[in-house]
């Protein structure tokens, strides 16, 4: 639940207003379908003890819907020539009330739910005896089950003005919502719309943001509004002043999309869904409203100053934050104790335990790995490329930071060490989510680290995201946040890349195979299976399949490398003919990752045939032969199309610090960009330089193109007559 929506859990009563944009399709027929699940909705939460009470559009356009038909069907050819003028709103109004209550009620008798239906006018509540029957009669429906479905009368309102008549007491279906939801005592209103809330412009406009959390005195001035409703009389606008009216009265309004599954579920869940209105809005506006975005610019301003540094001053900065882990190693390591206590008492899994714990001499390892990091060649502004494009016109393709960097991680606290010291070192401006175990020790982690940074950079370099619910607000920043960078589950990882259109550089499986060739060496093999099993069986690198020739089953080699795994504890599961063969359980699926001390095995005809089981069940992340045929083990090599291939090895050695590159953000099996553990060169994109003196394109006529390779260590400065100076020396 977020923090703002925490009442949530105390909601009994609620108003629900459907507005006619989600009651009709675009064709303006009914959206049988929506309101269909609108009405399991509604049981669902009548089920869960909630009192529910119904607001709905939509008569109207039924009703024209109706008429328009009767008029066709009792039309004559020369009346269908003639211009047809538009039908009353007040005898469509009468003629579809009974139709929309007739669907209403078919719909929720399907379900076993009651529905009654309530007319009402504005001049109605002038009455003071007509608004105690209205509380009796609700009251007395909701007690025996009954959902009180609420329609303004509008084929006999007496209301002139089409849409906010300021004499009146309600003017449209959204402010006759918040009237009722205050009548009867609602605790929360939900007005369903079309969009998934209020944003800032027109829900089209990309650059418009969702607000969360609406708050007068921030927002009024903010919000641009678009065109009203297709069909309804007010559209947001209508909307967002019911809502402020009612708020502002005590009652809690959320503004959310009517089209998505479980939507009303999810708003009383807590889910940061939609826009609330709430008269305690500042506290939340305040304290996490304005968080994520004004996050992700202060990480890019302070990134730009980083690049602005020099080479020196960036790596004094990667040395002052190892010394200042060091120093506060009797700190972090008490608050990771907190943290790992706390984990022990909620029962978290061993393996999740192991990862969340700092144990000794951690923190000294992390520190001298980022001396390491720090004392490697400079990789920002490497020349990768330089050509003469012409005469005194020299171009460079040399490495830049990408920018901003979101980097979702698992409960491991040394993740953020790692992951903030190559944001550093590449120049990149960082966010970061932890996991929600690991609180304390990201909280002291960061603290420290951003403590240590230059103070012409500032602590605004690495943002630390401390709630789950601002994660949907970052992955829609695609105009600040340049990667996303998610550690964790199969499932973060496939839900992050269909909720956002930032670049996604992860991997969503760690499905690892070792092959046993018919020529390995067979104690070789058994150490290498050993420890790619169990030297850490949660990690995405280690061996979650077995592959083996068919040879070995024959010899009783077999026998020989699978003994010690079972020996040690590690659960089996067979494909097809290891099934057969050893009696083992039927694995699953042959596309599993176990991240447990359990693996699959089966029988290949050779190498050949491992190869296209790694292809069709593997995930693209690690795979070993162990072998001593030299040219079964290049065709291994070669053939496999995964980001890291060895041969006679570990899988585990697929990793960042053991790969040399100081340290890793992450593991990607993505084809673009970059491949495997990603290290500095994984966090850096190019940009090209062109050095003239005047040139012009005028048509490819004013230039003599030569595209001449120069070498990347020298360095070119034109200086005008068609004279270049070469590493100091004039070139003509």
């Amino acid at each position: 639940m977020h923090p703002s929506r925490e009442f949530m859990k105390d909601v009994k009563r609620v108003v629900v207003k459907v507005g006619t944009a989600v009651v009709t399709r675009s064709d303006g027929k009914l959206a049988l379908g929506r309101l269909g699940a609108m009405c399991e909705q509604v049981k669902e939460l009548m089920m869960d003890g909630i009192e529910v009470i119904f607001v709905t559009s939509g008569a109207v356009g039924v009703g024209r819907q109706k008429l328009r038909h009767q008029r066709l069907m009792n039309s004559s050819f020369a009346d269908l020539q003639r211009p047809q003028g538009d039908l009353d709103g007040k005898a469509c109004a009468a003629v579809g009330q009974s139709g929309l209550m007739a669907l209403y009620d078919h719909l929720f008798s399907l379900l076993d739910v009651a529905c009654a239906q309530l007319l009402v006018t504005d001049s109605d509540f002038r009455n003071p005896e007509f608004r105690k029957q209205l509380q009796e009669t609700c009251n007395n429906l909701i007690n025996l089950r009954v959902v009180p479905v609420f329609n303004e009368n509008d084929a006999i309102s007496t209301r002139k003005a089409p849409y906010k008549d300021s004499t009146g007491i309600f003017w449209d279906n959204d402010s006759l919502a918040a009237l009722l939801a205050l009548e009867l005592k609602a605790d929360l209103l939900i007005l369903l719309s079309d969009v998934e809330g209020l944003y800032t412009g027109p829900p089209s406009d990309p650059k418009s943001k969702i607000i969360h959390t609406y708050l007068k005195e921030k927002h009024d001035d903010m919000v641009t509004f678009g065109e009203k409703s297709r069909v309804g009389r007010g559209g947001m606008t209508a909307k967002v002043s019911a809502a402020w009216n009612a708020a502002s009265a005590g009652i809690p309004v959320v503004i959310t999309s009517g089209f998505g599954p479980h939507g009303l579920q999810r708003v009383l869940t807590g889910e940061k869904i939609g826009t609330l209105f709430h008269k305690d809005a500042k506290q939340w506006v305040a304290i996490k409203e304005t968080g994520a975005g004004d996050m992700a610019v202060a990480a890019r301003n302070a990134s730009r100053r980083l690049q602005a540094l020099s080479s020196a001053e960036r790596r004094q900065a990667l040395l002052a934050v190892a010394d200042a882990l060091v120093a506060n190693e009797a700190l972090i390591t008490a608050e990771n104790q907190a943290d790992v206590e706390a984990a022990h008492n909620a029962r978290l899994s061993p393996s999740l335990l192991g990862r969340l714990t700092i144990k000794s001499g951690k923190i000294t390892a992390l520190a001298n790995s980022i001396r390491v990091l720090a004392d490697m060649k400079e990789p920002v502004g490497k020349i990768l490329q330089r050509t003469e494009v012409a005469e005194g016109l020299v171009l460079e393709k040399t490495t830049c930071p990408l920018g901003v960097v979101l980097v979702i991680f698992e409960s491991r606290p040394d993740a953020l060490v790692q992951i903030a010291s190559l944001a550093i070192r590449s120049g990149n401006g960082l966010l970061l989510k932890g996991g929600k175990e690991a609180v304390r020790s990201n909280a002291v982690l960061h603290k420290v680290i951003t403590e240590a940074l230059p103070a012409s950079v500032g602590p605004d370099l690495i943002g630390l995201v401390t709630t789950r619910e601002e994660i949907p607000d970052l992955l829609k920043l695609d105009d600040t946040i340049d990667l996303v960078i998610p550690r964790g589950s199969n499932q973060l990882v496939s839900q992050i890349k269909e909720a956002t259109k930032i670049p996604v550089l992860g991997h969503a499986d760690g499905v690892c195979h070792v092959y046993v060739d018919e020529a390995a060496d067979l104690e070789k093999a058994k150490r290498i299976i050993m420890d790619s099993k169990l030297d850490y069986p949660a990690a995405c690198n280690a061996m979650e399949t077995l592959l083996v020739h068919k040879s070995l089953t024959e010899d009783g080699r077999l026998d020989k490398l699978i003994f010690p795994l079972q020996s040690a504890g590690v659960t089996l599961y067979g494909g097809p003919r290891a099934v057969e063969l050893l009696k083992v359980p039927n694995a699953a699926s042959l596309h599993t990752e176990y991240s447990a001390p359990a693996c699959t095995i089966e029988i290949v005809e050779d190498v050949n045939a491992a190869i296209d089981h790694i292809h069709e069940y593997g995930s693209a992340h690690t795979e070993s032969i162990v072998t001593e045929d030299n040219d079964v083990a290049e065709k291994f090599l070669q053939r496999v199309d995964s980001a890291a291939v060895f041969r006679n090895t570990s899988t585990r050695f697929s990793d960042g610090a053991r790969f040399g590159l100081g340290a890793e953000v992450g593991i990607s099996t993505s084809r673009i960009h970059a491949r495997g553990p990603v290290g500095v060169e994984g966090l850096l994109t190019t940009r090209w330089l062109l050095r003239g003196d005047g040139h012009l394109v005028s048509n490819d006529k004013g230039v003599i193109y030569t595209h001449r390779s120069l070498p990347t260590d020298q360095f070119v400065k034109p200086v005008g007559n068609g004279v270049a100076v070469c590493n100091g020396i004039a070139q003509h």
